[in-house]
């Protein structure tokens, strides 16, 4: 349940940020780490901490919608998969992968995640 050490920021304190018995599969946090406001999601069981901030235009992204996506399929066809592992900013609709960061229409452009860990079924985050 750890974040991939090559997209984490510098390294920071670690903050004790929400017991894991209130963030089951499929739920989010957002809160306070340090300096930065952090959303934490549960995405069935692996843990994921990221900044509150839509790379596109800075605005808070973690309280936008979290669904699937259309993968390539034939034509007439629409194949749905990543169900519960793609934010929506709320603002203006475009989707990220909540596992890898990537923006789904716009290479280049990423969520920034930080570490998590699992400690006495302690979430904490790396900031």
């Amino acid at each position: 349940m750890t974040a991939d050490p090559a997209r984490a920021p510098a390294r920071g304190q670690w903050w004790s940020v929400v017991p894991l018995a209130d963030l089951p599969p499929g739920s989010r946090r957002v809160v306070r780490a340090g300096q930065f406001t952090v959303g934490v999601f549960n995405l069935n069981g692996r843990i994921v901490a990221i900044l509150d901030l839509c790379p596109h235009e800075r605005v808070p992204i973690c309280g936008g919608r979290i669904d699937g996506t259309t993968l390539p399929s034939s034509y007439g066809t629409f194949d749905w998969s990543r169900e519960g592992e793609i934010l929506s900013c709320p603002w203006h609709g475009w989707e990220f992968d909540l596992v890898s960061g990537a923006c789904l229409v716009h290479p280049g452009k990423r969520l920034r995640h930080f570490p998590v860990r699992v400690e006495d079924s302690v979430i904490y985050v790396q900031a």
